[in-house]
């Protein structure tokens, strides 16, 4: 699911950053604080912990949970939502 839907964009590489931001360890950081990287105002100042609950609501509905967010693709299914969180659990910095 990663490969297909997220890799485009983002990288697991810790410090390397696409059009999207790493997400190596990124479970457990607070929103728009990856280095490197030039976030939207919005989400620099969400101010939420990555944790598989906000993840979900994320992947769900990104532009729904943190309004003015760059992000636009969605993961509509829930397995697939749950599936790339257990993956971007196992990322590490």
């Amino acid at each position: 699911m990663f490969a297909s839907h997220c890799a485009v964009c983002h990288s697991t590489q810790s410090g390397v950053n696409k059009i999207a931001p790493s997400l190596a360890g990124t479970v457990g950081s607070k929103s728009g604080t990856v280095a490197g990287f030039d976030f939207s105002p919005a989400m620099k100042d969400a101010n939420i912990t990555w944790d598989d609950n906000n993840f979900d609501k994320f992947l769900a509905d990104p532009p729904g949970f943190i309004r003015g967010t760059r992000m636009f693709i969605n993961l509509p299914s829930e397995t697939d939502r749950q599936n790339v969180i257990a993956y971007l659990s196992k990322l590490k910095k």
